[in-house]
């Protein structure tokens, strides 16, 4: 039984994968069409990463725990990642093949091992893919919201039909009276339908949605970076005020968090089958996309807590947008406890009132 359990299996090309793509056959049997160049690798490592989190987290791990010190947050977070990444690259170039971790697990540790790692990826895409498509959601319906406002009339969708039936809250799961988050559903089933298409078709609407992506930050970048305020960098580390809130107890604690942001690198591992050179392009991807995504959100994260300053800070609840994503307002408070909401803080950036939607849709 555990000689079943741990049999290790062959690696070679799989010919009833074909990413709806033609099977090339030749003398070592049939193998996905390799397309993909490092660059292409590269793009989809960073359209991988690259999504909701980049202004939501980094506002909430600023606010709550990190400060101005995100920036080590990041870095950290980074170099957790880079590790994980270069044994993917190595893998990857040593096995190229469609699979990823599954079948790295299988051809070297066994079935039973596989069919555990193979199940955590899923549930790992599962809930990455669950929470960038309610974030995505929540986008769509501020959007409506903005465009309602220009044309005088309400095209927003109503809370039946975009918000999650069930809510997460106080470690119990509790209704929420709405039917079903409409525009989560359709994303994914569009996305999948992309995906089903082929692997060319794939990576041309990706290399798409990747500049759109990076267009944004680097607009909001140009934007915000004439209203950074140096002395909200200061002092770089605030002073811990208990387990996890500032100080480096607080750095390590946003790093756990801010690592959520990077998930999604790995996905470059699985297109190992189409990459033309998978030797040579699967590092570069690899850890071209990890390294490029790093400098974005290490940039975002100077900026953003260069023009709102970080309170001491207090979430005023579980509110937030439809999504679940976008957090509660965080209220600073005054020296008396009295409350000011005269001016932006770091901590709601990804609502359509904080100061990183505001200045993008508003400008300066």
């Amino acid at each position: 039984m555990l000689k079943h359990l741990f049999a290790t299996h062959p690696i070679e090309a799989a010919p009833h994968v074909d990413a709806g793509e033609h099977i090339d056959t030749g003398a070592h049997g049939g193998e996905l069409k390799r397309v993909l160049t490092a660059r292409h690798l590269i793009l989809l490592g960073i359209g991988a990463v690259i999504g909701a989190g980049i202004f939501v987290i980094t506002g909430q791990a600023a606010a709550l725990h990190a400060g101005p010190a995100l920036v080590i947050s990041f870095v950290i977070a980074a170099f957790a990642c880079a590790l994980a990444g270069l044994c993917y690259a190595e893998f990857a170039a040593m096995l190229p093949v469609s699979g990823s971790a599954y079948s790295y697990s299988y051809a070297t540790l066994g079935e039973y091992v596989a069919w555990f790692v193979g199940w955590n990826l899923v549930l790992e895409y599962l809930f990455a893919a669950a929470t960038v498509a309610a974030g995505w959601s929540g986008y769509l319906n501020e959007f409506l919201g903005l465009i309602s406002q220009a044309v005088g009339s309400d095209i927003t969708l109503p809370a039946t039909l975009s918000s999650a039936p069930f809510q997460f809250v106080n470690g119990h799961i509790q209704a929420t009276g709405t039917l079903i988050n409409l525009p989560a559903v359709i994303i994914i089933a569009a996305l999948s339908g992309l995906c089903y298409v082929g692997i060319t078709q794939s990576a041309f609407v990706n290399s798409i949605i990747v500049v759109i992506k990076v267009t944004v930050i680097l607009l909001f970048l140009a934007f915000a970076v004439r209203l950074v305020n140096p002395e909200n960098w200061h002092p770089f580390i605030p002073p811990q005020e208990g387990e996890g809130v500032f100080g480096w107890s607080g750095i390590f604690r946003a790093a756990t968090i801010v690592f959520f942001s990077y998930v999604g690198f790995d996905a470059v591992s699985t297109a190992a089958g189409e990459a033309k050179n998978p030797q040579r392009d699967m590092p570069i991807g690899i850890l071209g996309s990890l390294a490029i995504c790093t400098v974005l959100y290490i940039a975002v994260a100077l900026v953003l807590t260069g023009i709102a300053p970080v309170p001491h800070a207090e979430y005023a609840g579980a509110g937030g947008d439809r999504a679940g994503l976008v957090p509660a307002a965080v209220v600073a408070e005054d020296h008396r406890g009295a409350r000011r909401h005269h001016r932006p803080v770091v901590g709601d950036p990804g609502h359509a009132d904080g100061p990183a939607a505001h200045l993008l849709l508003h400008g300066p």
